[in-house]
C-alpha cells in the first residue's frame, strides 16, 4: 500500500523512499541506492517508484549479487529503476555521498 492510498503525498513516499535507500544497512548497497535516489527519485512516476521500492524490499545480499553481475537479475527485478542502479555502478569516478 503507498502513501497515496493512505490519504499521503506522493513527496511523503519519495523522502520515505530516499530513507530507505540511504539505510539498508549494506555499506555498498546504501551508497548505491543513495546515489542513485538522490538523483532520480524527483522525477520518477508512480510505476518507477513501485520498482524502486520492490528493489529496496529485495534482501541485500541478493541486490548485491544481482549488481555486481554474480547472478542472474530475476525478471521481476529486471526493470530500468534496476538499469539505472547499475549504471551508477558503472561510473567510472562516482560521487558518493554518506
Amino acid at each position: 500500500m503507498t502513501d497515496l492510498d493512505q490519504g499521503g503525498s506522493s513527496e511523503n513516499r519519495r523522502k520515505r523512499l530516499l530513507f530507505r535507500a540511504q539505510r539498508r544497512g549494506f555499506k555498498e548497497v546504501d551508497l548505491i541506492f543513495g546515489a542513485y535516489a538522490e538523483r532520480h527519485l524527483a522525477g520518477m512516476d508512480e510505476a518507477g517508484l513501485d520498482q524502486f521500492e520492490a528493489l529496496l524490499a529485495a534482501p541485500d545480499q541478493d541486490v548485491y549479487a544481482w549488481l555486481r553481475g554474480a547472478i542472474a537479475v530475476p525478471a521481476d527485478y529486471d526493470n530500468p529503476v534496476f538499469a539505472g542502479l547499475k549504471t551508477v555502478c558503472e561510473q567510472q569516478t562516482p560521487r558518493w555521498k554518506s
